[in-house]
């Protein structure tokens, strides 16, 4: 019995070293699994926020808008009964742009006059009329720009009397 107690102890002792590895192994890998996931999940995290502030940075170099004076023409086709009254501010792809157009106001003026001029009642109250008139105008003083663009026309009065 005596040699049964002894054996039993000797065996015990390699048994403990080899359990104490085992979990030591198993803390290891549970501690780099650990820090991998949360720097995957910080790593997403950070590069998902940053093309957030990109795009909204974006939007408001966007949104830089010019006003324009009123424009008050006779509508074609109604001999003189009819005007129109039209209002509009530009949204520009660049704030740069905005001192360009102040020179060019005079030949713009003119150019969107000369466009407005020939237009009918029909085209005018048309929601699709008003489109066209909108992309025509940008495409007008784009041809005159030469930085920048004009990359929307609202109109903020638009009166047909």
């Amino acid at each position: 019995m005596a040699k049964d107690k002894k054996e039993v102890e000797e065996e015990e002792k390699p048994v403990e070293p080899k359990k104490k590895s085992i979990l030591k192994w198993i803390i290891i890998l549970s501690v780099l699994l650990a820090i991998i996931i949360a720097g995957t999940i910080s790593g997403f995290y950070f590069f998902t926020k940053t093309e957030n502030k990109k795009t909204a940075v974006e939007k408001t170099v966007a949104l830089t808008v010019w006003p324009m004076d009123a424009f008050i023409i006779n509508i074609a086709e109604t001999n003189g009964e009819r005007y129109l009254k039209i209002v509009m501010q530009l949204e520009v792809s660049d704030p740069s742009v905005i001192s360009e157009l102040e020179q060019l106001k005079p030949r713009l003026r003119d150019s969107i006059l000369d466009l407005l001029t020939p237009k009918t009642y029909k085209e005018l109250m048309d929601l699709s009329g008003k489109q066209r008139l909108r992309e025509d105008i940008a495409g007008r003083i784009n041809n005159i720009l030469q930085r920048g663009k004009v990359t929307k026309v609202y109109f903020t009065d638009f009166v047909i009397q």
